[in-house]
């Protein structure tokens, strides 16, 4: 049957499982290369439950990359200082990006602004959707739905959390332990509301959060060392109420309730981001601690590192679709073991559950105003900006001379930009890429990944070294 016939049967370039940030930015991204994407979701409605609030830097630029970011901004409030443990702070302000903060902003203000992104790119999403079985072969993977459907695509790629039924279906293992249990979860109204925008706080009791939604409501997280119950027992405002005063030393006037849990919090990872022809991204690959803030933010790093090489193999615009579909594992799966430890290594001091452990915490918040150096480094990790590939790093959003102004407008059309000479080289590439050139006199050429990376670069390269370097990445010319 031809590639035309193949659609008439609801055939699909990528069929993405699972409806929330990952899922979105992903799916946006494959529709927006022009890619026949379905995502599918479980839910018929809209999620009543934000699990993220904080946004940080290199996410904020993967948001610029594709247009939505300033809107993200004005949705929430941006902390140029992460502050634990009462002094020890994490320094965002003189980060190297537009974005020099975190920005607090519940996540279905992110899911929102993603969707329309996608919806608008040409996705078809559809709810209501519970993936009950899978099947792939070397043509494609089949989804079985539990209506009795069936979900035909090349690709698949499970962004379904944390109990992602793609993983299951794959029988990927998903090794790791919980970190700690029977923690506290409300959304509360406050009377007395906290003067930072961000409240964390930890000592021998325990330890507390606590985040607005914009709305008057905040959530508060909170865990009391002396009070261990089954994740299944309720969780009443007055125990809320005591374990937020016991940390932080005020209750903050902590009234009413709409929602009340308990939950545990694992760190886990699995083995490998590919299996065939399907993918794990975010939480079904991972999760974290919620320490920093990492989770949604790995997730849709992933996602932005992997769909701009679905695209590629899709179109066949590398010269080997194999290995560039490999990367994916190459690249994130070590970002998201780094993230594991240092999230890990956060919850632990938070919790601080032996002398020894108690006594580091103290001396690391009595050195704090001595640590700066240290606190900068924190803030370019922990911002994801120091995050690299081997030698493939980071794109700073270089000013250019022209329309676009800015390398992260250029990359909003998804395909590599090469920054520099390259005039008539290039042309022979100008499907897959943008040519542009540096505000600044005498730049190096740089070529840069839809996703931000720099691929390659060179002082004044010959049209013999720049045309190598283009089809090494992007294939030969066309």
């Amino acid at each position: 049957m031809g590639r035309d016939g193949e659609f008439e049967q609801g055939f699909y370039d990528v069929a993405v499982v699972g409806a929330g940030p990952t899922g979105l930015l992903l799916a946006g991204d494959l529709a927006a290369a022009g890619l026949r994407t379905v995502l599918l979701e479980k839910r018929d409605g809209e999620s009543n439950l934000t699990r993220a609030f904080a946004v940080h830097a290199r996410t904020l630029e993967h948001l610029d990359a594709r247009g939505v970011a300033d809107e993200l901004v004005t949705t929430g409030q941006a902390l140029r200082s992460l502050r634990l443990f009462g002094r020890l702070a994490v320094e965002l302000g003189e980060l190297p990006t537009r974005f020099p903060f975190v920005l607090i902003t519940p996540q279905y203000e992110t899911e929102r602004v993603l969707e329309r992104r996608a919806l608008h790119a040409g996705l078809e999403l559809r709810r209501g959707a519970e993936v009950t079985g899978l099947q792939q072969d070397a043509e494609g993977v089949t989804l079985t739905l539990a209506d009795g459907a069936a979900v035909r695509a090349s690709y698949a790629v499970g962004t379904d959390g944390v109990r992602s039924r793609i993983r299951e279906l794959l029988g990927m293992p998903y090794p790791g332990e919980s970190v700690v249990s029977s923690v506290m979860l409300g959304d509360v109204r406050l009377s007395r509301p906290p003067a930072e925008v961000l409240t964390v706080g930890a000592n021998d009791a325990g330890f507390a959060f606590m985040a607005p939604f914009g709305d008057g409501w905040y959530r508060v997280i909170a865990w009391d060392r002396d009070d261990q119950q089954d994740d299944r027992a309720p969780v009443t405002e007055e125990e809320l109420r005591e374990a937020v005063r016991r940390v932080l030393g005020d209750d903050h006037g902590l009234g009413e309730a709409r929602w009340l849990s308990r939950f545990h919090s694992d760190e886990r990872q699995v083995p490998r981001y590919r299996d065939g022809r399907v993918f794990l991204a975010g939480d079904a690959a991972h999760c974290h601690s919620p320490a920093g803030g990492q989770g949604m933010n790995t997730g849709l790093q992933d996602a932005a590192n992997l769909g701009w090489k679905l695209a590629a193999a899709v179109k066949g615009w590398t010269p080997d679709a194999d290995a560039l579909l490999d990367s994916y594992h190459a690249e994130r799966h070590p970002v998201g073991a780094m993230v594991l430890r240092t999230s890990g290594g956060l919850i632990r001091v938070a919790l601080a559950q032996t002398r020894t452990t108690r006594l580091a915490r103290g001396v690391a918040t009595a050195l704090a105003d001595h640590l700066g150096p240290v606190t900068r480094r924190g803030g370019l990790m922990v911002s994801g900006l120091a995050i690299s590939y081997g030698g493939v790093r980071r794109a700073p959003d270089l000013a250019l001379a022209g329309k676009p102004g800015r390398l992260y407008e250029a990359l909003r059309e998804g395909r590599f930009v090469l920054v520099g000479a390259g005039q008539g080289v290039a042309d022979n590439w100008s499907d897959q890429l943008l040519r542009t050139e540096a505000a600044v006199a005498d730049a190096p050429t740089r070529l840069v990944r839809p996703d931000g990376y720099v691929a390659w670069s060179a002082d004044r390269p010959t049209a013999a070294e720049l045309g190598a370097a283009l089809a090494d990445h992007l294939g030969g010319p066309r």
